[in-house]
């Protein structure tokens, strides 16, 4: 015992010897375990380089990819808001056509109505299991709220409601928005929404 206790004293003062204390002030360069960490080969802009063809460091983004906070961030196809602003779309920037609100009716079934109910009023089945306060689609703050500002709320969520982003596709939330103002349009349209031919059936 009393070499084992010798030997761990010799190798402590060997430690110290060569590493110091921490803290301590020293000339000579550090100790580096694993110097690629410090020191790793990489190019950098706008310096000479043999190894491409032009001789150039700096390479054109690979053919296909999008660089971190470029347009597709800025699209308001996918952030909901006016290029170079914090303002939300007013309405859905896509062409609204019969196939378009199948497919959110599809995706509001799916994702929305066990809340918001299959009528957007909110009273979806959950609201049975104690989950309570879900958005009516037809009050008034909300059929006059952007369109833009939906996606939003389906991509980040909002107070009780999570965050869809991850699981609805981009062109299915605004699918899904397109139904919602069907939805909004087929309880809150008054008579000179419907077009002049169709009025007299609806009176009968």
């Amino acid at each position: 015992m009393r070499y084992f206790l010798l030997g761990l004293a010799l190798l402590c003062v060997a430690v110290l010897s060569v590493a110091g204390f921490r803290g301590d002030k020293s000339r000579r360069p550090p100790i580096e375990l694993f110097p690629d960490m410090d020191r790793q080969p990489k190019l950098r802009p706008q310096t000479f380089n043999e190894f491409f063809p032009d001789q150039l460091s700096s390479r054109l983004p690979v053919p296909g990819t999008i660089a971190r906070g470029t347009s597709y961030e800025e699209n308001e196809m996918n952030t909901g808001r006016v290029p170079g602003t914090t303002n939300f779309v007013e309405t859905v920037p896509l062409l609204i056509t019969g196939q378009l609100l199948e497919r959110g009716q599809q995706r509001y079934q799916i994702n929305c109505a066990p809340c918001h109910g299959a009528a957007g009023d909110g009273k979806g089945i959950t609201g049975k299991y104690g989950m309570l306060a879900m958005a009516n689609f037809h009050d008034a703050r909300l059929v006059k709220m952007p369109d833009g500002e939906f996606f939003n709320t389906i991509t980040y969520g909002k107070n009780l409601m999570g965050a869809y982003g991850a699981n609805v596709a981009i062109t299915d939330r605004w699918a899904i928005i397109a139904y919602v103002r069907a939805l909004q349009r087929s309880r809150l349209a008054i008579m000179d929404d419907v077009p002049p031919p169709m009025r007299s059936n609806l009176r009968k």
